[in-house]
């Protein structure tokens, strides 16, 4: 059964850090896409970063850049969001996807047919 799993969000200070897991079950994560969004309650869903299966090129949306990394270790089937310098306005449920297309190289969320269940982050003093 393919599943994902998101963990390491939690309450950070403005300037902070915090590093995401995407633990994939049920397939290799090797060759395949996945991608970060986030969504606040109310508000659009919007695509943070992602991973393409097909050379592991990655992505990020302007925000992201120069503050977010995604990684992937194949060993552990985990895909990484490390962010820093952390803004109130990255307050937000992170979520990871996937299209399960092998060799890929889709990020839009429109193409994702697999999502975890979120992990929240609080960005606050």
């Amino acid at each position: 059964q393919v599943q994902l799993v998101e963990s390491g969000g939690g309450l950070v200070q403005p300037g902070g850090s915090l590093r995401l897991s995407c633990a994939a079950f049920g397939f290799a994560s090797d060759y395949v896409t996945i991608g970060w969004f986030r969504q606040v309650p109310g508000k659009e869903r919007e695509g943070v970063s992602c991973i393409k299966g097909r050379n592991g090129d990655t992505l990020y949306t302007e925000f992201a850049k120069d503050r977010f990394t995604i990684s992937k270790d194949n060993e552990k089937n985990i895909v990484y969001l490390q962010m820093n310098s952390l803004k109130p306005e990255d307050t937000a449920i992170y979520y990871c996807a996937t299209d399960l297309i092998q060799y890929g190289s889709r990020c839009s969320e429109y193409n994702m047919d697999y999502w975890g269940k979120g992990t929240l982050v609080t960005v606050s003093s």
